[in-house]
């Protein structure tokens, strides 16, 4: 699993052109899910992101998590994340899931977040058109990669 997170003041979700959620301040998860993917990248992710210290606290120092902030969170499926540009300029999406896999990917890792926070957590919806209007908080972005667990 690949994600990019985004800490935002923030952000809205449109669905072909209609709103389907915001939050305020809190974490944007752009989601991409890798064909060889198994339950332990799941796990890993799941547990990973609610830890993440990437808001300030009183010393202006990133030492707060979304729990201890009271965050809110967004979590938008984002197969292209693991599009492949090492021949020519038309990325490649190979390395990417199909449906079949990536939605109970998704649909899991979006529960286990509802479960780690205590509270309902803004999707849009898988394979739709989508557009994410965000304000940046920071701003403070991460590419965290479930295969390299260095990041």
């Amino acid at each position: 699993m690949r994600v990019v997170v985004k800490r935002v003041s923030k952000a809205e979700v449109f669905v072909e052109g209609a709103s389907a959620g915001s939050i305020g301040k809190g974490l944007v998860i752009l989601l991409g899910v890798d064909r060889e993917d198994n339950e332990e990248d799941l796990h890993w992710m799941s547990k990973k992101i609610p830890q993440l210290r990437v808001f300030e606290d009183t010393e202006g120092k990133m030492n707060l998590n979304i729990r201890d902030v009271k965050g809110e969170l967004a979590v938008i499926s984002q197969f292209t994340l693991f599009g492949n540009v090492r021949k020519g300029t038309r990325p490649s999406f190979n390395k990417s899931a199909n449906p079949e896999k990536a939605i109970p990917f998704y649909e899991a890792f979006v529960k286990a977040m509802e479960v780690e926070l205590g509270k309902p957590v803004v999707t849009g919806q898988f394979g739709a058109m989508m557009a994410v209007d965000l304000v940046s908080d920071g701003p403070v972005t991460l590419v965290i990669d479930s295969k390299n667990k260095r990041f």
